[in-house]
């Protein structure tokens, strides 16, 4: 918005807005929209704030669910600095194949 079309609007830099988010949690903006801020801008969380932890709410099931993805994560991060693969299956004979081949011999 034009400050001079509508005098109570304020224009607000990235900058500012990055510092105000870096100072502290805001009274004017929900939680919600705070973190959308922050994501938007990429303005870190205030140091003294607690981060919140992600697997709040989780039942068993999906906690050892969770626990499986990150181990088979890992093994196969592990598998691939290691430079172990799996060998290519090997290639079966084709009768049709071997006449194409045979053909194209032929001809070139």
């Amino acid at each position: 918005m034009d400050a001079k079309r509508n005098p109570g609007a304020a224009v607000v830099t990235e900058g500012a807005a990055q510092a105000v988010l870096r100072r502290g949690a805001t009274r004017d903006l929900s939680p919600e929209e705070e973190k959308v801020m922050r994501m938007r801008l990429g303005a870190s969380p205030p140091h003294l704030v607690p981060l919140e932890r992600a697997g709040q709410g989780l039942t068993d099931l999906e906690i050892e669910v969770l626990a499986y993805e990150i181990e088979a994560f890992m093994k196969a991060r592990a598998r691939r600095m290691n430079g172990v693969h799996r060998p290519a299956p090997a290639a079966v004979p084709s009768r049709t194949k071997e006449k194409i081949v045979r053909s194209l011999r032929r001809k070139g």
